[in-house]
């Protein structure tokens, strides 16, 4: 695949996602530094660097969670940058947690549904009779969280509370949940964090699925470089809150700035 990189004359760039020299400051601490990336649809673009680089305070000025001090953020055309996160949402802007950020006491089907929330369009007072259009609402809504329950290989533990899942089955209700929203744009803060080899392998193909046959764009943040390298398309690196490198998996290894920051002779 082949991706068009067209500079405008102030910078911006004409992507799915388009960050635009986002400064972000927590009282006399700056977290951001003018970092601009573009998100071009239909690829895999990660988000890499150190801890305490800046890549989820990124994240979260991207979904809404943080505003940023100064700077745009423009997603599929419209200037997101001070809409509230329902409001991103429902444009198709989705994300999962680096901390799980589950209902534990409810079960893997629940929880599902509440990501399809956004989506409904029933009142409250047909929704309570739940009769009708409201009833059919629901149906469709639930025919959509089977699908993603079959896509994610988690029939098993359907009705389960979340609460007594092993982590790694967590994490991948937490990915269900993000996909129910049926995203344009899906961010994933670390979604590979604490699994073992094989829960990996497993996640690697789920975002590829993703990426591929659902036509969702993706923005990973993810400390395998192993995992980073062998999926994305592109790559910005960040470090003390400035991007330091920008480009193709290539591109980024061999980028002296990137090597001494955080890759290390090894990726020469």
């Amino acid at each position: 695949m082949i991706y068009m990189y067209q500079e405008m004359e102030r910078g911006e760039t004409m992507g799915l996602l388009d960050v635009h020299l986002i400064q972000l400051r927590f009282g006399g601490v700056q977290v951001l530094h003018d970092v601009s990336f573009s998100v071009e649809k239909g690829e895999i673009f990660s988000l890499i660097g150190p801890n305490g680089a800046g890549k989820t305070s990124m994240l979260n000025c991207i979904s809404g969670l943080y505003k940023p001090s100064s700077g745009s953020i423009h997603f599929d055309g419209v200037d997101i940058t001070k809409l509230k996160p329902y409001q991103r949402t429902a444009l198709g802007l989705s994300r999962s947690f680096q901390n799980i950020e589950l209902f534990k006491h409810m079960t893997v089907l629940e929880n599902l549904m509440l990501g399809r929330h956004v989506l409904m369009k029933t009142g409250i007072l047909s929704g309570g009779i739940y009769w009708g259009k409201a009833q059919k609402e629901e149906v469709a809504h639930r025919e959509a969280v089977e699908e993603i329950i079959d896509f994610l290989e988690i029939e098993h533990i359907r009705n389960q509370p979340v609460g007594m899942l092993a982590y790694g089955l967590q994490k991948r209700v937490e990915l269900g949940r993000a996909l129910a929203a049926n995203p344009k744009l899906l961010l994933l803060d670390e979604p590979m964090a604490g699994m073992n080899n094989e829960e990996k392998e497993d996640m690697a193909r789920f975002i590829v699925d993703m990426n591929e046959e659902r036509g969702i764009t993706i923005v990973l943040i993810e400390h395998d470089m192993g995992v980073v390298m062998e999926l994305s398309h592109r790559i910005a690196v960040l470090d003390f809150g400035r991007r330091i490198g920008y480009g193709t998996p290539t591109e980024v290894q061999n980028d002296p700035r990137v090597i001494e920051a955080y890759l290390g002779q090894e990726a020469v």
